[in-house]
């Protein structure tokens, strides 16, 4: 069965309320298409309605589809097994945040790790 891309409930890895960061232009994506997404970071505040998450408390997530990561290699070390531990189907790593790692542990757990922008995905419909 075809996921529909509302249905794919996305977490947004390095959320920001700061405008001039990409993961807030993708959370603003996702809320003008009204596609599910939960903003989780180390800082604090809201983006479109939703609170951002305190990536530091590894709050218990469920139905989690997809993972769009906005940190950089040197700071996904100490997240990457919680982030595994969500049980994504897909981990989406922007520009600037490949980590051959993380991809390696993500793909030994059946992850779909995609190297990519979730920015263009989205504009373009390959979301």
């Amino acid at each position: 069965m075809e996921v529909e891309m509302s249905d794919k409930k996305t977490l947004i890895v390095g959320a920001t309320t700061n405008p001039s960061r990409y993961a807030h232009y993708a959370a603003s994506m996702f809320a003008e298409r009204e596609m599910d997404f939960v903003p989780i970071g180390i800082k604090k505040g809201k983006v479109f309605g939703r609170e951002i998450l305190d990536l530091k408390t590894k709050p218990e997530l469920s139905d989690i589809h997809t993972i769009t990561l906005y940190i950089g290699p040197q700071h996904q070390e100490e997240w990457m097994d919680y982030l595994l531990s969500l049980n994504p189907k897909r981990i989406i790593f922007n520009p600037g945040t490949e980590n051959p790692e993380f991809f390696n542990k993500a793909k030994e757990k059946g992850v779909y790790v995609v190297p990519a922008c979730t920015l263009v995905m989205l504009s373009t419909g390959q979301f």
